[in-house]
């Protein structure tokens, strides 16, 4: 059972054809939704909460003792692979596969979401930079909420999903939330961020994403495409 809805319309048509109505927004809006609302309360409880603080640094000092020579070597290695020359690389090339699929629409998204949600981490890291509990002689600089680093892994795996054929999506998702996983825990490891930083960070990818896919079905309702790739 494929789970898609068909009009009586669809149905009638003289081609023989059976079209699925596109899927409605309601659902990625109201990830969305939840989105922002996490952001708003991991914000809030990380930085008003004195106590949610100070475990917020234990953790993170507790995770730098697994640092090994290695460990940082590699974990610098990936997180260069997320500078912003770089960032903009992968980038045009998930909007090239896209436009190779003749799915402009999707390349559009994607475009939106990796400009989007990079610049919405940065902007707001100097907007609520702010003191943080410091355990073991470990620091992090005032603005770092959220972190640009896992935004980006994440809004990169997300556009991925986006443009990989539909077959191939599993695959590609539980690859890229291993990427984005472990792109965090470097993050951490190295004290680059907080464990609140690098949520907030996936939290932001994950807003922008569901709303690129909310756009996406609203545009597939109004204007549908025949016969799109999956």
């Amino acid at each position: 059972m494929s789970g898609h809805v068909y009009t009586a319309e669809s149905l009638r048509a003289g081609s023989g054809s059976v079209r699925p109505r596109a899927r409605g927004a309601a659902g990625p809006l109201g990830v969305a939704a939840l989105c922002l609302l996490a952001l708003v309360l991991v914000w809030a409880v990380a930085t008003q909460v004195p106590a949610a603080g100070l475990k917020d640094a234990a953790a993170l000092h507790d995770l730098t003792l697994l640092n090994r020579p290695t460990l940082e070597s590699g974990g610098n290695f990936l997180l260069h692979l997320l500078e912003p020359a770089l960032f903009v690389l992968w980038g045009a090339a998930l909007v090239a596969v896209a436009l190779a699929r003749s799915r402009p629409r999707v390349a559009a998204a994607i475009t939106a979401v990796m400009v989007l949600a990079p610049l919405t981490s940065e902007t707001l890291k100097p907007v609520l930079a702010h003191s943080h509990y410091a355990v073991g002689g470990t620091r992090i600089g005032p603005a770092s909420w959220p972190s640009g680093h896992s935004t980006a892994a994440l809004t990169l795996v997300l556009c991925a999903v986006l443009v990989a054929p539909a077959r191939l999506r599993p695959l590609v998702a539980a690859a890229g939330v291993a990427f984005a996983a472990v792109v965090g825990l470097a993050l951490l490891v190295l004290a680059w961020h907080l464990p609140s930083d690098v949520l907030g960070g996936y939290l932001v990818a994950i807003l922008w994403t569901a709303l690129a896919v909310a756009a996406l079905r609203l545009a597939n309702r109004r204007w549908p495409v025949p016969d799109a790739p999956a």
